[in-house]
C-alpha cells in the first residue's frame, strides 16, 4: 500500500535515474522494479497459469518477509503476454483431450494444428518484436517498459517435453558484445536463487546451455541493453494435461509449479540483490553520460516514400530515441541529404547503446552458432538510404516526431485528372480507398513525363470526369 500511494513519485525517480546523474538520487531508498511476464507464446501455457497463483500469493501472503518484499519492490505483472494465442491453445487442448487423460504423445491433444497458439492474433511471434515493436501488444508493452526501466524482466516459456527447466544465463560465447560483463555476473547471481528454490522441490534444471543472449528483440535480452537483467525461463512442456516424457509422465500442474517457484525466486533474488541491481543500472546510464563526446550522427533518408520514413521515425519514438530535422542540405559521399526527407539521429543521447545495437552492421562473432538471428540493422531492414556524419559538419533543427512528417498536397480543384505515384508505403491503401468509393483508377504501364516531372511504372491516374461521382466530390476525396 505504501508504494501504491507514491507510485507516480517512484516512476518519476526511475526516469531521473536513467536521465540524470545518479548522485542526485539516494539509490538505497529506491524500490527495485520487477517486470514479470508470462507465456508470450500462447501454446506454452504453464507460465500464464502460474501467474494467477503468483498474483494471489502476492495479495494474500502475510508476514514480515512478504511485507519487506512488497515495500522494497514494484512488481509489473503481465499474466499473459499473448492472450489470443493462449486462448487458441487452451481451446484446442480442452476440446481434444480424452475423457480419461491419455499421456500418449501420439494423442490428438498434443498435435495442435496450424497456426497453433504460439503466435498472436496476426500470426506473428511476439517474442521477436521487443525491439522492432511493430505489433499492438508490443507497442503497449514497450510503453510500459520505458516508463519504468525494470531492473529484472522475466520471460516465462516452455520447451520440448523431454527437457527439464532452464534459466539464464545462456551459452557464454553467444552473448552480445554490447552487453556488459557485469550483466552476466548479476544474471548468474539471480540464477543461484532459482537453483536453490528448484532444489527444494526436487525439480531438475540447467543453465548456460542451449539458449543465448544475443538478439535484443527478445524479452529476455531487451533489458540487457537498458541496464537491466533479462531472465529467460524454459519449462519442459506437457503441451496439454499430461504427456509421457523421458523423465516420466509430465503433468500440467507440475509445469505450473516450476514456473510459480521461479516467479517467487525472482522476487527473492530481486530483494536480496536490490542494491547491486539498482546501482548497476544507474552506473550503466551514468557511464554513457560520462562517455559523451561521440559526435556521430546517423542520417536516414527516403526521397520518395514518406510513409516508410514516418514508420521508421515512429519506431525511434517508441524506443525513446531522439531524432532531428536537418537545418540545411548536406552532401556526403556524393549523396545529397535534404531537410524535408532526412532524419538525423545523434548517437550522443540517453539511448546511445540501443542506437548502436539497432544500427550496427556486425560481421564478426565469437561463436558460429546462434539460437536466433545474428544481424538486424534497422536502416537496412527498412531499405532506407543511410550514412553517418559528424555533428560538427551538420546543423540540426527541431526535434522530430512522426506527426512532423505528415504531408498534405495542395490539390487543385477543377483538375482534368489526378496522379499518384506508387512509391509510397501507403499507396496500396490509398488505391483501396479510391476503389471502395467506386472511383475509376488507371495504371501507367510505362514511364511518362508531365512537363519536367517524371512518373514511373505503376503511377495511378484518377480522371476527374467520366466517374460516378462529380468532379467536386472527387476533389474532396483527393
Amino acid at each position: 500500500p505504501e508504494n501504491h500511494q507514491r507510485i507516480e513519485q517512484i516512476k518519476s525517480d526511475r526516469q531521473r535515474l536513467i536521465n540524470q546523474n545518479n548522485k542526485v538520487l539516494d539509490t538505497d531508498q529506491l524500490p527495485i522494479v520487477l517486470y514479470q511476464g508470462f507465456s508470450i507464446h500462447g501454446n506454452e501455457p504453464s507460465g500464464s497459469n502460474a501467474a494467477l497463483l503468483y498474483a494471489y500469493y502476492l495479495a494474500a501472503a502475510q508476514g514480515p518477509a512478504m511485507e519487506k518484499a512488497l515495500t522494497e519492490s514494484v512488481i509489473l505483472l503481465d499474466p499473459s503476454f499473448n492472450p489470443d494465442g493462449l486462448q487458441r491453445f487452451s481451446t484446442w487442448a480442452n476440446m481434444h483431450k480424452s475423457n480419461k487423460i491419455n499421456p500418449d504423445p501420439n494423442d490428438r491433444e498434443y498435435a495442435e494444428v496450424w497456426p497453433g497458439g504460439r503466435t498472436n492474433h496476426y500470426w506473428f511471434d511476439l517474442n521477436r518484436d521487443w525491439m522492432p515493436s511493430q505489433l499492438p501488444e508490443s507497442q503497449a508493452r514497450i510503453k510500459t517498459f520505458h516508463q519504468w526501466y525494470p531492473n529484472i524482466l522475466t520471460d516465462h516459456h516452455e520447451m520440448g517435453t523431454n527437457s527439464t527447466f532452464f534459466f539464464q544465463p545462456g551459452i557464454p560465447t553467444r552473448t552480445h558484445p554490447l552487453t556488459p560483463k557485469l550483466n552476466q555476473e548479476l544474471t548468474r547471481a539471480v540464477g543461484r536463487y532459482h537453483a536453490r528454490a528448484l532444489d527444494k522441490i526436487g525439480s531438475l534444471y540447467y543453465s548456460e546451455e542451449d539458449y543465448d543472449d544475443f538478439y535484443y528483440g527478445k524479452g529476455s535480452t531487451f533489458p540487457d541493453i537498458h541496464g537491466g537483467v533479462g531472465i529467460l525461463f524454459e519449462q519442459a512442456s506437457s503441451r496439454g494435461h499430461a504427456q509421457e516424457s523421458d523423465n516420466g509422465i509430465l503433468t500440467f500442474p507440475f509445469t505450473i509449479r516450476n514456473q510459480f517457484t521461479a516467479a517467487l525466486s525472482t522476487l527473492e533474488a530481486g530483494i536480496a540483490l536490490k542494491k547491486d541491481l539498482i546501482n548497476y543500472q544507474s552506473d550503466f546510464y551514468h557511464q554513457m553520460r560520462k562517455n559523451k563526446g561521440s559526435d556521430e550522427v546517423f542520417l536516414i533518408q527516403d526521397t520518395h516514400d514518406t510513409g516508410k520514413l514516418k514508420a521508421f521515425l515512429a519506431l525511434m519514438d517508441r524506443q525513446h530515441i531522439q531524432a532531428y530535422r536537418l537545418k540545411a542540405p548536406v552532401r556526403i559521399d556524393g549523396q545529397s541529404y535534404l531537410p524535408k526527407s532526412t532524419i538525423a539521429i545523434p548517437k550522443d543521447q540517453t539511448q546511445s547503446t540501443l542506437i548502436e545495437a539497432m544500427f550496427e552492421r556486425r560481421t564478426q562473432f565469437q561463436d558460429s552458432l546462434f539460437y536466433d538471428i545474428s544481424a538486424w540493422s534497422f536502416p537496412l531492414a527498412f531499405n532506407l538510404e543511410h550514412t553517418s556524419a559528424r555533428l560538427k559538419d551538420l546543423e540540426l533543427a527541431e526535434q522530430l516526431n512522426p506527426e512532423h512528417l505528415n504531408t498534405e498536397t495542395n490539390v487543385l480543384n477543377k483538375s482534368y485528372a489526378y496522379i499518384l505515384e506508387w512509391e509510397d508505403y501507403y499507396s496500396p491503401k490509398t488505391l483501396n480507398y479510391l476503389l471502395e468509393n467506386n472511383i475509376r483508377v488507371k495504371v501507367a504501364m510505362q514511364p511518362f513525363a508531365l512537363g519536367k516531372q517524371n512518373f514511373d511504372y505503376g503511377s495511378l491516374m484518377i480522371p476527374a470526369h467520366n466517374q460516378e461521382k462529380s468532379p467536386d466530390e472527387i476533389h474532396n476525396l483527393m
